[in-house]
């Protein structure tokens, strides 16, 4: 009897088998489409697995964000609200400030989404000129802090009409989001986005392995044309960001201005931090906190991760005798490539 029962189960099993074979086949002769575009002021690379490709539909999405969350886009909701327009806000911004606000929270203001007049005087944002002085530092504090703006019923409300809002420490990690959102809903389980550095991988690579991705050695390049790594690390269904004052600095009389501005003293930060790679179940997350990171140094930084175990860093500081030296979580020690 049980013989029987065996013979009649081998027709199942070996369908079962071809099946999953046939349908591994058909997965590794799937191509991968590789997308490259411009957005929020920077070029964006998108590496997907499928037959069909969707760059004008991923580019579709990456205009919603823009038209809901750019200061540089003078119809987007944000520039809306920074005029003081009666402006009801859509589900895009609405996610992005609940999340701002959390993170704002749990760092204790090092992230600050009302951080613009500061940066703005600075000379980072849309304005450039001379460092300003500590009479209009002192000033503009009046006018930042995450606790003077609330969202309530889809409007916006500010305690200081001048209260100006900035969501470009969150909006990449939030585009390469949407896009990995608009993917997944395709059906496609393959895919790196990568918008300015910010990243989202799942999957595997057109290797079939998981997708390496490079962290830079922080150097003076503020037009970011060196490339050399200092690391590489094999990842795969997550998110990572990266903040580093390597990146966006001027000079001034002889002193080096960091874009990275603490909004509580209103000046650039002179922390030992050289570059801040956050991984994060979505980048939106991850790009928030490693702004948060440089602000907040090597020692603030660590003291948030112990209280976060979902949160992964790699974290690339100064000593005391000016040379570079690395601090990771334990969970990144066996993604690291040698």
């Amino acid at each position: 009897m049980k013989n029987k029962r065996l013979i009649w189960q081998i027709p199942f099993l070996l369908l079962l088998i071809f099946g999953s074979i046939y349908v591994i086949r058909q997965q590794q002769n799937t191509p991968y489409q590789r997308d490259e575009g411009f957005i929020f002021g920077t070029i964006y690379h998108i590496t997907y697995q499928s037959d069909v490709n969707y760059q004008k539909e991923i580019e579709a999405e990456l205009q919603k964000v823009d038209n809901s969350l750019s200061p540089f886009n003078k119809t987007s909701v944000i520039s809306r609200i920074n005029r003081n327009e009666d402006v009801k806000v859509d589900n895009m911004f609405a996610e992005v400030f609940q999340l701002a606000e959390k993170i704002s929270k749990e760092t204790e203001g090092a992230f600050d989404i009302t951080v613009a007049p500061m940066v703005n005087a600075w000379g980072f944002g849309f304005k450039t000129g001379n460092p300003p002085t500590q009479q209009t530092v002192d000033s503009l504090r009046a006018i930042v802090g995450f606790q003077k703006v609330t969202l309530k019923e889809e409007h916006v409300k500010k305690q200081n009409p001048q209260i100006m809002l900035d969501c470009s420490a969150i909006a990449k990690g939030y585009g390469s989001d949407i896009v990995a959102r608009f993917l997944k809903k395709k059906g496609i389980q393959n895919f790196m986005v990568e918008i300015g550095g910010e990243i989202v991988v799942n999957g595997n690579n057109d290797k079939q392995v998981p997708w390496r991705v490079g962290i830079n050695k922080p150097t003076d390049d503020s037009l970011n044309t060196n490339q050399e790594l200092q690391d590489v690390i094999n990842v795969t269904d997550i998110a990572m960001a990266t903040s580093g004052n390597y990146r966006n600095f001027y000079y001034k009389n002889g002193k080096k201005y960091a874009h990275t501005i603490d909004p509580k003293t209103g000046y650039p930060v002179q922390h030992n931090i050289l570059s801040a790679t956050v991984l994060a179940k979505n980048c939106a997350t991850a790009d928030a906190y490693a702004t948060s990171f440089m602000v907040m140094g090597l020692d603030g930084a660590r003291k948030v991760l112990e209280k976060h175990p979902e949160l992964d860093a790699y974290l690339i500081y100064s000593d005391e005798q000016g040379n570079n030296r690395i601090w990771y979580s334990p969970e990144l020690k066996k993604k690291i490539l040698k």
